[in-house]
């Protein structure tokens, strides 16, 4: 699908498109001297591309937060360790989520750090993931310098693998390389060169404007017409842009930054006696009000479960059908969780897909009220997975192992639910092909490995009798499972009859 953003304009008052589509198979560099227009050139592309295209923008100066007012941004605070950065992106790319990276505040050293972290965990996202992402660095000079400069040799390598990857590899991933910088005489010149589409502002420097030359195939003298842009104006070329050098004028933007260039404002009169102000003594010390401290930056779950919670930017219309009560809509939920489970891939799926896949049945079925978060929803799967029913769902057993579930991880708690279940019900210990299917894995080893973490955390023990059934008992349930074959087959129903 092709879709064209409006720029601004060309030669002629003809309308400067720019092909969304090119554009993230071929990647855009944007170089101007500070005051030639890049913020605004960038934050017209993101305004114009936002409905289009998922977009993550690396902020080193905090200009782009207010793009969260207007098109619903996530701004992710980059005060954090470089780990929740990296699970932070990760969420990003799993949910499709548009998002700003705030470095402001960060020393040059910590900015590098945390763009790294940021850049690597949206490029080593799951192969599932790769959803096209506009990926837009503004002052990229900062993150891939042409020569060591004053941060340490650690931060830089990772800040400058990370850009290159993002240019260079990031194409195949989905990611698409936006990057704006002052000097292109100090972005290294692999990133640099990865872009096959420009944006040339006004320049000044002769080495800055032999290489924007270079770039475009222009020679020398051509290059003498960068001094003369105006604020706001380019030299356009690219697949993307156009097949020829093309003046463009940006157009105009809905968002403002939270800077602004400096502007001229008339001085006060000055008073007859400014000397006696100023060399007056002091008769006791001047004490200034302590700058409030900033706030503390968002915690990473709060973040995560932004990113995670479905978008509804318009209150859903009242219902023409009748309510219910919160105990019908409990079992409509359940049944709809039923029905997810029946799918004999479920298991295999990862559980953001079953997510989504869960929001589209309930909506389906009209289930009223706002939808399980994604946390809730992961707690509801496991218990689900584990399939108690009847007399065990009432049991005070099954409730004090729901309350040893809570323990362990998302991914671990529907294992170990369905394993208490079978000790509750007495039946024969689930084969290592059982639980592997159950984790959601066919690897028997790690099946295995599942049960021996399970009795190093002292939740059960494991025996064997004499004629090599494996037996699980559970200490803090008072039960233990039947004898089981642990090399026997899947049996997707084991258990169940046993309870019913």
């Amino acid at each position: 699908m092709q879709v064209a953003i409006d720029m601004g304009t060309a030669q002629q008052a003809r309308p400067a498109e720019l092909d969304l589509e090119e554009l993230l198979a071929t990647r855009l560099l944007v170089q101007g001297n500070s005051g030639s227009g890049k913020s605004h050139l960038l934050r017209r592309l993101l305004e114009q591309s936002a409905p289009w295209v998922q977009q993550c923008v690396i902020d080193p100066e905090g200009d782009f937060v207010t793009l969260a007012d207007k098109f619903g941004h996530v701004v992710v605070d980059a005060a954090r360790t470089e780990h929740e950065l990296t699970r932070i992106a990760g969420r990003i790319r799993e949910h499709r989520v548009s998002v700003v990276l705030d470095l402001e505040g960060l020393e040059v050293d910590q900015q590098m750090r945390a763009a790294a972290a940021f850049l690597g965990g949206l490029f080593d996202a799951d192969r599932d993931f790769w959803y096209p992402v506009l990926v837009v660095v503004d002052e990229a000079q900062l993150f891939a310098p042409a020569a060591a400069g004053d941060v340490s040799d650690e931060a830089r390598k990772l800040s400058l693998g990370a850009m290159t990857n993002l240019m260079c590899r990031g194409r195949k991933r989905g990611l698409a390389g936006v990057i704006a910088t002052q000097r292109l005489a100090k972005l290294a010149k692999n990133v640099a060169a990865e872009a096959s589409n420009f944006l040339m502002g006004r320049t000044f420097l002769d080495i800055d404007m032999a290489r924007a030359a270079d770039l475009l195939g222009m020679d020398r003298r051509q290059a003498e017409q960068f001094r003369d842009l105006e604020r706001g104006r380019f030299i356009a070329l690219g697949p993307a842009l156009s097949r020829r050098p093309l003046p463009i004028t940006i157009g105009p933007v809905e968002t403002a930054a939270r800077s602004t260039s400096p502007k001229l404002t008339p001085l006060p009169e000055a008073p007859e006696d400014a000397e006696s102000l100023l060399f007056a003594p002091i008769a006791e010390p001047v004490r200034r009000t302590p700058r409030p401290a900033p706030p503390p930056p968002r915690p990473t779950d709060d973040i995560i479960e932004e990113v995670a919670r479905p978008q509804s930017p318009e209150p859903a219309p009242s219902s023409l059908f009748p309510e219910i009560d919160a105990a019908e809509r409990n079992a409509m939920i359940e049944e709809v969780m039923h029905q997810l489970l029946d799918d004999p891939d479920s298991g295999f799926r990862t559980t953001a897909v079953l997510y989504q896949d869960f929001l589209v049945r309930c909506r389906i079925r009209r289930v009223p009220g706002e939808a399980p978060s994604l946390s809730s929803f992961k707690r509801k799967l496991a218990i689900a997975r584990a399939g108690a029913e009847g007399t065990i769902a009432e049991d005070p057993a099954w409730q004090q192992a729901l309350k040893l579930s809570e323990s362990l991880t998302d991914d671990l708690q529907g294992v170990f639910l369905v394993l208490a279940r079978t000790a509750l019900a007495g039946a024969p210990c689930p084969s290592d092909a059982t639980i592997a299917r159950i984790y959601g894995t066919h690897s028997l080893t790690r099946a295995r490995r599942l049960v021996t973490y399970f009795e190093e955390r002292g939740l059960l023990v494991v025996r064997m009798d004499l004629r090599g059934g494996r037996i699980l008992a559970l200490p803090d349930l008072g039960c233990e499972t039947a004898p089981g074959d642990p090399a026997g087959p899947d049996s997707e129903d084991m258990g169940r009859a046993a309870a019913e």
